[in-house]
């Protein structure tokens, strides 16, 4: 089930795709609208903007491990100096644009790209995206807990890892104080109030994912955080609708949860009672995330494929869990 050429060619099949596309963009008058290929010509496919962004990395992943002349091809396609520029502008001239689940992925792509044919060409619209994000998080006092695209923890872990990889120290300082504001005193996560009806990602396991990367002390902070899991939150959720966007989101839900859930289980030793816990979470959801990915319904299969990809990404991160 983790195939990652399988994930290649179903985001292969979203990337260039324009239509259905959910259109995010302010209208300031009358012949304002345009098409999406015609704002975005990099980064047009995949239902909306983000999506295309980070089908584009999943793309470059498979690439990497995977070397496909197919999906070279693709990215040759879109990611044209010619084309990143138009992003680039867009993304400086719309400083909301995006904020921050888009511009978080943007990152993901430009860290994957790094020393490829295509990163220099990409590298305007990543000056764009941390220029905001240096003028947006100062001033952001509360983080935002949603379990939807306006997630501040888990832009910020994607952040954060670019920034490490770029040795953009003073990004990753501004992320570093921003997380430990926001996070380090939280304790008595609401985990009975989890999951939400249209979630894809678990606010509670992320802000903890977010929070492993940072403090030495983490064992002692999830156990004030989190004390227990319930099972709304150790057990998969079951999607009723798949040709329903929002619907969808919970099958995505079950793979972030199980990155996640894989994550936080190496932070502890085995034989640990809470790394057996987190382990057999992982797993569980690991597989009902996965057997969702590529069922033939768009409103999934545009996106669930780089969550796919992610979360056998993140598996590899360390020696197995269990």
């Amino acid at each position: 089930m983790r195939d990652l050429e399988r994930f290649g060619r179903i985001a292969l099949q979203c990337v260039h795709r324009e239509h259905p596309h959910k259109l995010d963009h302010v209208v300031h008058g009358p012949g304002a609208i345009a098409s999406p290929r015609e704002l975005h010509p990099a980064f047009f496919g995949a239902y909306d903007w983000h999506s295309a962004v980070h089908a584009h990395w999943t793309i470059a992943r498979v690439h990497r491990e995977h070397p496909s002349p197919a999906l070279a091809a693709a990215l040759d396609l879109t990611l044209t100096p010619e084309n990143l520029a138009i992003e680039a502008a867009y993304l400086a001239a719309h400083p909301m644009f995006e904020r921050m689940y888009g511009w978080a992925w943007l990152l993901e792509l430009a860290r994957e790209l790094r020393g490829t044919r295509w990163a220099t060409a990409l590298a305007p619209a990543v000056d764009s995206v941390v220029a905001h994000l240096h003028a947006f998080l100062p001033k952001q006092r509360q983080p935002i807990r949603t379990g939807t695209h306006a997630n501040t923890a888990f832009a910020l872990g994607l952040a954060l890892d670019y920034a490490r990889a770029a040795s953009d120290r003073a990004l990753e300082a501004l992320i570093v104080e921003r997380a430990l504001g926001y996070y380090a005193a939280d304790c008595d996560a609401p985990a009975l109030w989890e999951p939400g009806g249209d979630d894809f990602l678990s606010p509670i396991l992320v802000e903890a994912d977010l929070v492993r990367r940072l403090a030495p002390d983490f064992p002692a902070w999830l156990d004030r955080f989190l004390p227990t899991l319930p099972p709304g939150l150790s057990v998969p959720v079951q999607t009723t609708d798949r040709s329903d966007g929002k619907l969808a989101h919970l099958d995505g839900l079950n793979l972030s949860r199980a990155w996640c859930f894989a994550s936080l289980a190496r932070a502890f030793p085995d034989g640990d009672p809470r790394h057996a816990a987190l382990a057999h979470a992982h797993a569980q959801h690991a597989h009902a995330g996965l057997a969702a990915v590529g069922t033939g319904e768009y409103m999934g299969d545009h996106w669930l494929a780089t969550f796919a990809t992610y979360l056998v990404v993140r598996e590899r991160e360390t020696a197995p869990i269990s």
